[in-house]
């Protein structure tokens, strides 16, 4: 469910977004009031793949997911957006239907901007203009970056790609690699446009053979520079 809130909370403001933190609080509170905010129970649908609308968001608490659903009924995660962070864009540039599907992984708060006070903002403060400048390449890279695993990577490999973009450093032991909190087997069958059964059957292939390992609370990458050989071979056989 989707609910309007007013008035906002103190919390509720887009002083917490990066995007405008080179702005004065009178320019902030100015974007503020031309937004309208929303309250977003977890599960819910924030706006569909191919909508018409236009309108910017902006998450001020909470997570959300990118997707795209296939004709077969499938959906493919293609990123998730959290505090701070916002979507949207695209749609209030070009004046297309929406390129994917948002729904809220957590409950959420989220502002909801009018397009043309976004590209006013984008066209009177040029760090604003930067920033959705490098979010726009680094979308660019990244969905060339998934194409390429997609067009060229078994269901396998992709899953060890996916793996090795989630994790991170273990602190506990420096030649592993952590994802914590542990995926879901689902989720990670949508980013990789494959199921959960094999999914699973490939992380306990990686368990047998000595690369994964279940901690509380995380999955340990034993040798993630294997993995990260193994993708690449892939490439170079694909």
């Amino acid at each position: 469910m989707v609910r309007r809130t007013d008035p906002r909370s103190a919390r509720d403001s887009l002083a917490r977004i990066p995007l405008f933190a080179a702005l004065s609080p009178d320019q902030i509170a100015a974007l503020d009031a031309a937004c309208s905010w929303r309250r977003v129970d977890a599960g819910a649908a924030i706006i569909d793949h191919q909508d018409d609308g236009t309108d910017v968001f902006f998450v001020v608490h909470g997570h959300v997911r990118v997707m795209i659903r296939q004709p077969g009924g499938q959906s493919v995660i293609l990123r998730d957006i959290g505090d701070g962070e916002f979507f949207g864009e695209l749609a209030a540039i070009d004046g297309q239907p929406r390129s994917a599907g948002i729904q809220a992984v957590t409950a959420a708060t989220v502002a909801r901007m009018p397009a043309a006070t976004f590209r006013r903002a984008i066209h009177d403060h040029p760090p604003v203009a930067d920033q959705v400048l490098g979010l726009l390449a680094g979308q660019v890279r990244m969905l060339a970056t998934r194409v390429t695993e997609f067009s060229t990577l078994n269901v396998r490999h992709r899953l060890y790609a996916e793996l090795l973009r989630q994790s991170r450093p273990d602190p506990r032991e420096p030649a592993h690699a952590i994802i914590s909190p542990p995926p879901i087997q689902a989720d990670l069958a949508a980013r990789i446009s494959s199921h959960r059964e094999a999914v699973s059957r490939e992380l306990a292939a990686l368990t047998r053979a000595g690369l994964l390992d279940r901690r509380r609370g995380a999955l340990v990458l034993l040798d993630p520079a294997r993995l990260r050989q193994l993708v690449e071979e892939a490439y170079a056989g694909g």
